[in-house]
């Protein structure tokens, strides 16, 4: 893989990153709505949501967002 498909996949991955954050942050204000706050669901998309959140604090570390 050369350095330009290296940059588009980056590119794409961080995308994907942010989209799927916000989608997390939405399901679980749905999910907090409905008072579902101590369910299976909830707690697993919580941990999802920290972890992209981890990601996206490294990439703004690098000033990459």
């Amino acid at each position: 893989m050369n350095q330009e498909d290296e940059l588009a996949a980056f590119i794409e991955m961080r995308e994907a990153v942010k989209a799927e954050f916000e989608a997390a942050v939405r399901q679980l204000g749905g999910l907090r709505a409905e008072g579902k706050v101590k369910t299976a669901t909830y707690k697993q998309l919580f941990a999802r949501k920290m972890t992209l959140s981890s990601m996206l604090d490294i990439y703004k570390d690098f000033g990459l967002l």
